[in-house]
């Protein structure tokens, strides 16, 4: 039987590239949205005719009818929108690659509506993971996680006894500037933060890379996908991006995941799960590569990752806290408003600052976003 998907997030990097997976082998478009970006949004929905086409900024939305005004395609629009796109009958599958807390609440939407999830939007476990947790489980749905390091851990657990696990080992590029020390980084423009090593993502993404921030998100994501404790995650440097990531089972066997560093792989593997097929991707050749590194990441200079790390650790809303302060501090970054270093400050600095608080539902999700968020501005207006 023919799949037919949701992409939220369709105009970004992973977007692309499942439509692109998705044209590829006979997938099915039900809906398509995007936040702001009508023109590729317009040209998406021509070539995929898909039910419902979605612009969160609402602002757009008049532009975006404007172009689709010869289509029979119905428009919708903010997260009211986005949560209709979430929970279509006609879909199976929802697959979220928005960027930041927006999406929430169409994942636990989607999950409400017993769809798939294939899911590549890291705040929606790093914020509110054990709710979301919680809710799958209730509704015994399935979750395929897209982001490359889990999918890899994901794909290792194939075939073995889950309770046999005793760690995962999450790889990591390191970013532009591995190596350098917390002085050295003083001086980094926003031109060098935009420019990764390997792969080609969003601006929030590949600065979450070089603050490695992305690395704690995933620290994070994967306590609660694979039902770990932070003592059973190992973070390795692997500049080279072929080892995805790798567990280790309890006779030491460790077991990983390889390939080019290429996301049309992990959203294939979250689509088509179990089957695998073709990919419209290149094949690993590891004599180019010659040789593969490891090295431990050096958490006292990114201190994002540490404040990550510890936020898991600490438990209840410190997460979503220290998720929400590295939003505004990034975007605050990307409008010349802070240094580079200045990100990791404030993000750490959010530990501090906050007691212990729970979240037991959406609301507790916002209040911590909305206090964390403040926080920062006020913080960056004081500088």
């Amino acid at each position: 039987m023919k799949k037919t998907i949701s992409v939220l997030g369709s105009t970004g990097s992973i977007g692309t590239q499942s439509l692109e997976v998705c044209e590829v082998h006979d997938i099915g478009v039900a809906a398509i949205a995007a936040h702001s970006s009508v023109k590729l949004l317009a040209e998406q929905a021509r070539r995929f005719r898909p039910d419902y086409v979605g612009i969160y900024n609402e602002e757009k939305y008049p532009e975006l009818k404007a172009e689709l005004a010869d289509t029979n395609v119905k428009i919708v629009c903010g997260m009211e929108g986005l949560c209709e796109i979430a929970s279509l009958p006609q879909c199976d599958t929802v697959l979220n690659s928005v960027v930041g807390m927006v999406g929430l609440l169409p994942t636990l939407t989607a999950i409400d509506a017993g769809k798939e999830l294939a899911l590549a939007n890291k705040e929606t476990l790093v914020a509110g993971g054990e709710l979301v947790m919680s809710e799958i489980a209730k509704k015994d749905v399935k979750l395929y996680p897209v982001d490359s390091e889990h999918s890899a851990i994901f794909q290792c657990l194939q075939g073995n006894k889950r309770s046999q696990l005793s760690k995962v080992i999450l790889t990591a590029s390191g970013g532009p500037f591995f190596g350098k020390s917390y002085d050295e980084l003083r001086s980094v423009t926003k031109e060098q933060a935009l420019h990764h090593p390997n792969w080609d993502m969003g601006n929030k993404i590949t600065i979450d890379s070089a603050t490695l921030m992305n690395k704690g998100l995933e620290f994070i994501e994967a306590k609660w996908l694979f039902d770990l404790v932070p003592d059973q995650i190992e973070i390795v440097v692997h500049r080279q991006s072929v080892v995805h990531s790798a567990v280790e089972y309890n006779d030491y066997s460790v077991i990983a995941q390889l390939g080019v560093p290429d996301m049309k792989i992990p959203i294939q593997y979250a689509l088509l799960y179990p089957d695998r097929m073709e990919c419209p991707t290149g094949r690993l050749s590891l004599t180019d590569y010659g040789k593969l590194t490891f090295e431990k990441p050096d958490i006292a200079t990114f201190k994002c990752l540490g404040a990550a790390i510890e936020a898991i650790k600490r438990g209840g809303a410190y997460p979503c806290l220290v998720n929400s302060a590295n939003e505004e501090a990034v975007r605050a970054f990307l409008s010349d408003e802070i240094s580079f270093i200045e990100i990791g400050e404030i993000v750490s600095s959010v530990l501090d600052k906050f007691g212990t608080s729970e979240i037991n539902c959406y609301d507790d999700v916002m209040k911590a976003d909305t206090a964390a968020r403040e926080y920062v501005r006020a913080a960056i207006a004081e500088r």
